[in-house]
């Protein structure tokens, strides 16, 4: 997705100024720490979307995984990460449920397996390759669950009870098939060769670098005072400057066109 288009998407829907129950530490805290190697725990129980009880580690074993931490009722970004992640997965040689395995995990412990499985029929609609429903799964699970498989990975998220809804980071981590994490990545656009290279690697239980977080702090927003950080503005005004230069010079190629058919 063009980011200039994703600024413009955050600036529209995001929420405007209002009274909130989260501080500014703890807006200061959430991020998405890399830590790199740590096993993630495969008895962890969660449900999946066919409201079944099911374990971490019934998903490990066999091939690398892509875990999505998010929540079904998110009103943006965790639309335009999934959306993001498909569009790279797209353009990968190798399928899910065939060379590696999806699982999305909701942070709220109150979503249902229903409302999973009305997000897994949408993302598999929209990935459009057959054989992906055995590969890709959407679970919940309870508070406890949730949060030591967070901690685990390194997601730190909060929740805002005046307009109910989280404040989170965004991306995803690649796992090796026996569970430990691989490689992060971050923001809503996703490199496929980069996504291809650590799916690889992740097969092999070869682990990747740590990578810049720029572009996640790009999207900060404080629900407290209704601004955006300065980050995100300079770069919505960087882009609109960029996008009025490049308006002129077409309208200049124009006109100069224009000028030598008529000579």
């Amino acid at each position: 997705m063009n980011p200039l288009a994703i600024l413009l998407l955050l600036m529209l829907f995001l929420p405007g100024t209002r009274a909130s129950t989260v501080s500014e530490d703890t807006l200061r805290s959430i991020r998405f720490d890399q830590k790199l190697n740590s096993q993630v725990s495969p008895d962890l129980v969660f449900r999946d979307e066919k409201g079944a009880t099911v374990k971490l580690g019934d998903y490990l074993g066999r091939k690398p995984v892509i875990l999505v931490p998010g929540y079904y009722g998110c009103p943006m970004l965790c639309t335009l990460v999934l959306n993001g992640l498909i569009e790279s997965m797209q353009d990968l040689r190798m399928n899910v449920g065939d060379q590696f395995e999806v699982i999305n995990f909701s942070i709220d412990p109150d979503e249902t397996p229903a409302l999973a499985a009305q997000k897994k029929h949408s993302y598999l609609r929209s990935y459009g390759r057959p054989g992906a429903e055995e590969g890709w799964h959407f679970l919940t699970g309870d508070e406890n669950s949730i949060e030591k498989l967070t901690v685990e990975i390194g997601f730190h998220y909060a929740y805002d009870s005046s307009i109910k809804q989280y404040a989170h980071p965004s991306g995803f981590v690649v796992l090796t098939p026996q569970g430990k994490v691989a490689q992060y990545f971050f923001g809503v656009d996703f490199s496929a060769k980069d996504l291809d290279s650590a799916l690889v690697n992740a097969s092999s239980d070869k682990t990747g670098s740590q990578i810049q977080q720029l572009f996640l702090l790009c999207f900060h927003y404080s629900p407290i005072t209704g601004k955006y950080g300065p980050l995100i503005m300079n770069s919505v005004r960087l882009c609109g400057v960029a996008t009025v230069l490049c308006l002129g010079l077409v309208i200049g190629r124009s006109i100069a066109r224009d000028r030598t058919r008529k000579a």
